[in-house]
């Protein structure tokens, strides 16, 4: 034939021939019709082109969230992040933290100081240029005396930031970290101007990001269109719009219909009725995200470390996995470091559903039997409810009463995570070990949901954090991982997948998997095919 199928997909790909003459050549050439249509749909998807409005369907979003930076504690207000701002750096499809804002990272050898050159000419979605006054008043911003942010624990080992001219920012750390760049990627981060007298100005959503911010009704949507100015190749979209529908329902049905083109948190019963419809794509990404039971151990009867051990012996968690994730994820045991994480262990024993060991440990509380409530709710993640009466369920065999109290959906990361004595909660779950126990586990950590307190375990997590050998750093997370699952108040119940849905409309590339939403960049990346 006198142009190969190569050459007839760039052109494809490149909207330089339609799919009428890209079939008569196919078929001139041999092919059937199935494989040209399916070699020209592929061709035509895997060329990201500008244009449309990409609707999403989040599974998270209340009526008390903000464009505050310091307050996002669900994916719907991480998104908001992703859309109008970036951090100094991104995680790529690989996990590796690598450049955004930052244009090059520097480390002293002992891994204390770390200087971040700025990309030259970003500029913010009103114009201002971005300099380093910009970096050092978001970082004080979170890190300050005063902060409530949820991301200060992870900021608390800085010293001192400063600019160093207006493109270089040097970070001096009390201890060495050689993660400290996984850190200034965390979605509490994006870079918002400097404020006169101090601060920063968040109220309006106004930073550096793919899109510039045009409503935002929390709780409900959230609107915004292309960022003309943008540092980088992209975004596609010329507007997006994101949804709150918490319900999977709600949001399934939305997806069928074509009212949305992506949903998160697919309801895993009905799957397979979304696998049979040949409009849609399924993606399920194997991370780090992990679903939770976190017990507040300052509150009796949690207090007590064999309450805690009874009622871990007396979940079966391997019937959770089957029956609310049918198998798209695994059962945990006690440790938030998904498997694949570096310095990841497996601590003995092992938690599985043992009715004996559930009384023993009763016993030793000095208890016959123990009566405790649990309050779950859709919000925290999808099948939280049933998940509830399947523990009720086995712990029933083992002595203990659990009573379910169903918590509503809305404001539930408010008036029931972190208040009340034991609940349920998710974690995406973050790429390294230190990162991950700083923000969860760390004595004064904002979010340390179970207000667990350990000298031992806070005393290795500074040591792990500034070890540069990895042997020694590994037998030193190994030690703490060993301490959180025999004595924290942390329920891991599974390692969920991150399972979600899209319209074939729209087109992808290799997805992330350190977080849900394409690691967040799914606004930035996707595009309509």
């Amino acid at each position: 034939m006198s142009m190969t199928l190569d050459r007839m997909q760039k052109l494809a790909r490149k909207g330089r021939m339609g799919r009428r003459d890209f079939m008569q050549l196919a078929l001139a050439a041999g092919l059937t019709a199935t494989a040209a249509q399916t070699l020209f749909v592929k061709a035509v998807r895997a060329e990201p082109k500008k244009g449309g409005k990409f609707i999403a369907g989040i599974g998270h979003g209340q009526s008390s969230d903000s464009l505050d930076p310091a307050t996002w504690a669900n994916a719907f207000s991480a998104d908001v992040g992703f859309v109008t701002g970036n951090c100094l750096t991104m995680i790529d499809q690989k996990n590796n933290a690598v450049p955004d804002l930052a244009e090059s990272i520097e480390p002293s050898p002992d891994a204390k100081t770390w200087v971040f050159r700025l990309r030259k000419g970003v500029e913010f979605h009103n114009g201002k240029t971005l300099t380093s006054a910009d970096v050092v008043a978001t970082y004080d911003y979170h890190r300050g005396e005063a902060s409530k942010s949820a991301a200060k624990s992870v900021l608390a080992d800085i010293a001192e930031v400063k600019a160093d001219g207006p493109d270089t920012v040097i970070f001096t750390l009390a201890s060495g970290s050689a993660d400290f760049p996984y850190i200034t990627s965390d979605y509490h981060l994006p870079i918002y101007q400097a404020r006169d007298g101090g601060g920063i100005a968040w109220e309006e959503g106004i930073g550096t990001g793919p899109f510039i911010h045009t409503n935002y009704e929390p709780g409900v949507r959230f609107t915004a269109r292309r960022n003309p100015n943008y540092h980088k190749e992209g975004p596609w979209f010329d507007e997006i719009e994101m949804l709150s529908i918490v319900d999977v329902a709600a949001r399934q049905n939305a997806l069928i219909t074509g009212d949305i083109h992506y949903m998160d948190r697919c309801d895993l019963k009905t799957l397979s009725l979304l696998k049979r419809n040949p409009e849609l794509e399924i993606t399920d990404i194997t991370g780090f995200s992990h679903y939770v039971a976190p017990m507040d151990v300052r509150v009796a009867p949690f207090d007590n470390v064999d309450v805690r051990l009874a009622l871990k012996w007396s979940i079966n968690r391997a019937e959770i996995v089957q029956k609310v994730l049918l198998g798209h994820g695994i059962a945990g045991n006690d440790n938030p470091l998904a498997p694949s994480i570096k310095f990841a262990t497996n601590p003995e024993p092992v938690y599985a559903y043992d009715p004996d060991k559930a009384r023993f440990h009763l016993k030793k509380a000095g208890l016959s039997s123990l009566s405790v409530d649990l309050s779950a709710a859709d919000a925290a993640f999808a099948g939280a409810v049933d998940a509830a009466v399947l523990m009720k369920e086995s712990a029933a065999q083992c002595g203990i009463n659990i009573n379910v109290v169903k918590e509503g959906n809305d404001g539930y990361w408010d008036s029931v995570w972190m208040k009340k004595p034991w609940c349920f909660s998710y974690w995406s779950g973050r790429p390294t070990a230190d990162w991950m126990f700083t923000t969860a586990y760390a004595a004064e950590a904002e979010w340390n949901d179970t207000f667990w307190k350990h000298p031992r375990f806070n005393e290795l997590l500074v040591k792990a954090r500034a070890e540069t050998n990895d042997e020694i750093r590994a037998g030193l997370y190994a030690e703490m991982q060993q301490i959180l699952h025999d004595d924290g108040g942390i329920v891991v119940l599974m390692f969920n997948n991150f399972t979600s849905a899209n319209s074939r409309k729209v087109a992808h590339g290799e997805l992330n998997s350190n977080y849900d939403h394409d690691g967040g960049y799914i606004f930035e990346r996707w595009w309509f095919a």
